[in-house]
């Protein structure tokens, strides 16, 4: 990881990319994306994990996010990547409707190491409101871009159902 993409403030706010291996679209299957939330949730209350707005895409999720106190966002970016990597392949292992069981496994975990995760999070720091302002749009329209969805709070997997007044998955934080 270049030093331009790097957490040099652990309670900063930063725009985050977590990508999988290969751009494997695991997320596709809701019991896999499931457990990204899950551990999003645990992560905001045991680990001061602040989340002002997320998407989860088929191979990759982005977040733009900060931790409290005397809780490291790197560290819990970490703490969080292990987790996640080790239940989402024990989930598709265990799945007995996953058609893709063996090539999934075989990808990514091709021996007894566990690869779901590509290394590191390419960090940015939001620096100015527009900084702010410009990644969670880029957050909100990733599903629509994609053709998941025909309008961004539809996606469920996204903080953008919030800001149109619904609730969403995740408790949120509001940048002022």
């Amino acid at each position: 990881m270049g030093f331009s993409y790097r957490i040099d403030d652990q309670q900063g706010l930063y725009f985050i990319t977590a990508t999988v291996t290969q751009w494997v679209d695991v997320f596709s299957r809701r019991e896999y994306a499931d457990i990204i939330i899950d551990s999003l949730k645990y992560c905001q209350q045991e680990k001061g994990l602040l989340k002002y707005g997320w998407v989860i895409m088929s191979n990759h999720l982005h977040m733009i996010a900060a931790c409290t106190g005397d809780n490291e966002l790197s560290d819990t970016l970490r703490d969080f990547k292990k987790y996640t990597a080790s239940k989402v392949v024990e989930a598709i292992a265990n799945n007995k409707h996953e058609s893709r069981k063996n090539w999934l496994l075989w990808l990514l975990k091709p021996h007894e190491d566990i690869t779901f995760w590509q290394p590191g999070n390419h960090p940015e720091h939001i620096h100015s409101r527009l900084f702010y302002e410009q990644k969670l749009k880029y957050i909100h329209d990733n599903p629509f871009r994609a053709g998941i969805c025909d309008r961004e709070e539809a996606y469920i997997y996204s903080s953008a159902r919030d800001f149109y007044g619904m609730k969403g998955l995740l408790d949120l934080s509001y940048y002022y």
